[in-house]
């Protein structure tokens, strides 16, 4: 069974950058395409980013394209995003998905197992 474990949430200032990052457990990482969402206070849970099983494809909600980064370690079993210029509507519950089939996704349906999430949030 996969389990995810998401860390490095906090607060901080409008502008300044941090870094997320999701633990890997319980089967073939290197198999599995891996995505990003989150989830503000009231809201409904939306994409953020991507990757692909390899890392050699990545894909971006337009509101984060050119801040944030995706990237993986099949080695290490890790997914991180890189959250550069953070602004307070970044503010959110961060949560890192698996999907089984490989194949890079922003529906939240298409991913079958979630990490509990970590907060960020941002001061203005």
């Amino acid at each position: 069974q996969v389990q995810l474990v998401e860390s490095g949430g906090g607060l901080v200032q409008a502008g300044d950058s941090l870094t997320l990052s999701c633990g890997f457990f319980g089967h073939t990482f290197s198999s599995y395409a891996m995505g990003w969402f989150r989830q503000a206070p009231g809201k409904e849970r939306e994409f953020v980013a991507t990757i692909s099983w390899s890392g050699g494809s990545t894909y971006y909600a337009g509101s984060v394209k050119g801040r944030f980064t995706i990237s993986r370690n099949n080695v290490k079993n890790t997914v991180s995003l890189q959250l550069n210029s953070l602004k307070p509507e970044d503010t959110a519950v961060y949560y890192c998905a698996a999907r089984g089939a490989g194949i890079m996704s922003a529906t939240p349906n298409d991913y079958d197992t979630w990490g509990r999430g970590t907060q960020v949030t941002v001061s203005s």
